[in-house]
């Protein structure tokens, strides 16, 4: 079916109406092939016309140019208890140049669930009138699924909210950033956000959204308190919800437990990204033998394409708490007792070893060579290797964050920063832009270092550093692993800092691919400086730069030996041994440039 030119009054709509349909069952869907090419087309929509609803409710419109080429629209069509049409509407304004088509509609799962001769099973349940036989997950769930209201009948309202009057028992976080909004047919922004809600399947029911424009930021995040309730024993209490996240920007939607009152609580279930448009119904079951409540939270995107929907929320098998959950003390217990020194005649100048009292310099503490005979003035220090399993960081560590620890803590949380990371702990899609083995183990339980650009904003930089290293020897250098891939991926830099001046050594921008790619930095002699890994986020979240298996390489500095140099070895002007392959070869092996001197 097409379209034919025809130009005669300013604004024209040509309609095709589809014969009226008595009802629908609760997982009907419509899908059709369309066509929409030419520089003045115009726009199309489908309309849901509901016997005794005077407002039409918009399921999908298409705007404007689309190409020359076909593409599937598939609507969420739902439980429609009443008689309805569908309405496909073009509109031309003023001049129309194009052509519009449509074929290949089809209705999928559309009818009612069949009667049944029995139904047994303590998982079944057994439809009143239409002798339908469903699962008994879908009983109180705010979806008519028997066809004759049956599964809906004696449900405890509080323990159901589909918001057509109100949040019900469910409360808004005063802790979040912002709150969820209670709205009627399509959210403000095109291609984001349900058209209608779940219901009742028009424009007239009610939902949650989450408001992903300004003055939202990325990370924002939106909170919605469950009653609570009480412990679960040995049965389960389920949760059912139905969610809608659609828009390029989507970006996640989660749900917690929580048996204490001013915690977070723990991870049930997420869900990462555009999920297209349409409501996904969720079932979650939950254990408990502490009173419990449930947090539903939403968190903004990197644009104004992102909102998030909620709708027909119900929990079966479970009984409301009268009573308060108990707070968690924040207070810390006992306070860290520096380490007694032993009996020694060290100066101030001078650092201590931990077992002997025995005094070095100190200048031969973080030089990467033990010279105490326990190892202590190498123990405060970045270690020569560093793979990071065992959630190890070896040292290394993050000033800024140091700087916010202690009144500022709870906002370190959204700090773009550096973390211990590893592919087993990665959500969908995140693999894209983060590495989904390390690089020691190759597999997914291996841990690397990385900087996660879903916190922070464009620019925003993150560094980790080393502590001081007093000296190092003329042939240093570091050599690191690295992972830089996704579309957005911003850059790492190796900087030299001494004292307040910071050097630049190394740097990489942008993707390097979906691999590991070695790297190496060359220090030489240098003291009492730092090594700092920089990582610059990009425009969005989709690009993580991490790190593996740093290694520091022949960093030890040069020792005067206790003999005169041998024949195969230069004896350098301060007194320092070498061989005399090194001479003239451009390296200051010597420390002191003497094996470089033109008087060779």
């Amino acid at each position: 079916m097409f379209i034919l030119k025809n130009s005669s009054s300013i604004s024209q709509i040509a309609q095709l109406r589809s014969p009226k349909f008595r009802q629908t069952g609760s997982n009907c869907t419509l899908s059709f092939w369309f066509y929409n090419y030419g520089q003045s087309v115009g726009a199309a929509e489908m309309q849901l016309l509901v016997d005794g609803l005077r407002q039409p409710t918009v399921l999908w419109r298409a705007y404007y140019n689309e190409g020359n080429q076909w593409l599937k629209a598939v609507i969420q069509l739902g439980r429609l208890p009443h008689p309805f049409q569908l309405s496909l509407d073009k509109i031309s304004l003023g001049f129309y140049d194009g052509v519009s088509a449509i074929d290949d509609i089809t209705f999928e799962n559309c009818a009612l669930p069949p009667p049944a001769l029995s139904c047994e099973g303590p998982s079944r349940f057994w439809c009143r009138d239409t002798k339908a036989c469903i699962d008994s997950l879908l009983v109180c769930d705010l979806v008519d699924n028997c066809g004759d209201g049956s599964d809906e009948d004696n449900c405890n309202p509080d323990l159901q909210c589909n918001f057509e009057n109100g949040l019900c028992n469910w409360e808004q976080d005063v802790e979040d950033d912002f709150n969820w909004i209670r709205i009627q047919g399509p959210t403000p922004t095109v291609n984001t956000g349900p058209l209608k809600d779940h219901t009742t399947g028009t424009a007239r029911g009610h939902y949650l959204y989450m408001e992903s424009s300004e003055p939202h930021q990325f990370q924002d995040k939106a909170i919605l308190l469950s009653p609570l309730f009480n412990p679960s024993g040995n049965r389960t209490c389920i949760f059912r919800f139905h969610y809608h996240m659609f828009g390029k920007q989507v970006y996640k939607l989660s749900v917690f437990q929580r048996t204490m009152s001013n915690t977070k609580g723990w991870l049930l279930w997420y869900k990462f990204g555009n999920q297209g448009n349409r409501w996904i119904r969720q079932t979650l079951h939950i254990s408990s033998f502490k009173p419990f409540q449930i947090l539903v939270k939403g968190i903004v995107g990197d644009g104004f394409t992102g909102d998030i929907g909620l709708d027909d929320m119900s929990f079966l098998g479970c009984t409301l708490y009268n009573g308060n959950l108990p707070t968690i003390s924040t207070t810390t217990s006992g306070t860290s007792v520096p380490a007694t020194l032993p009996m020694n005649n060290c100066t101030e100048e001078e650092f201590v070893c931990r077992a002997s009292g025995h005094c070095i310099q100190m200048i031969q503490k973080c030089d990467f060579r033990p010279d105490c005979s326990d190892k202590s003035d190498e123990l405060a220090c970045v270690m020569e290797v560093c793979d990071f399993e065992d959630k190890n960081q070896c040292g290394w560590y993050q000033p800024a964050l140091e700087q916010m620890s202690g009144n500022y803590s709870t906002h370190i949380t959204n700090v773009f920063k550096w973390e211990l990371g590893r592919g087993a702990n990665l959500y969908p899609e995140q693999e894209k832009h983060c590495p989904l083995i390390d690089h020691t183990t190759c597999t997914e339980e291996g841990w690397y270092l990385f900087a996660d650009s879903s916190n922070g904003e464009f620019g925003h930089i993150a560094d980790i550093a080393t502590p001081v290293i007093s000296l190092t020897g003329p042939k240093c250098r570091i050599i690191f692993w690295n992972h830089m891939n996704g579309s957005t991926i911003g850059s790492l830099e190796v900087l030299c800092k001494t004292g307040n001046k910071t050097s630049k050594l190394w740097t990489q921008s942008g993707s390097q691919g979906p691999q590991w790619n070695r790297a190496e930095v060359f220090l030489g002699i240098r003291s009492n400086f730092q090594v700092v890994f920089r990582a610059k986020r990009g425009v969005s979240y989709m690009g993580d730069v991490a790190v593996d298996d740093i290694t520091f390489e022949d960093c030890s500095p040069l020792l005067i030996p206790d003999r005169p140099c041998t024949s195969e070895e230069f004896t350098c002007a301060n007194k320092y041994c070498i061989p005399k392959d090194n001479l003239c070869d451009f390296v200051n092996d010597c420390a002191d440039n003497s094996d470089e001197s033109p008087t060779i």
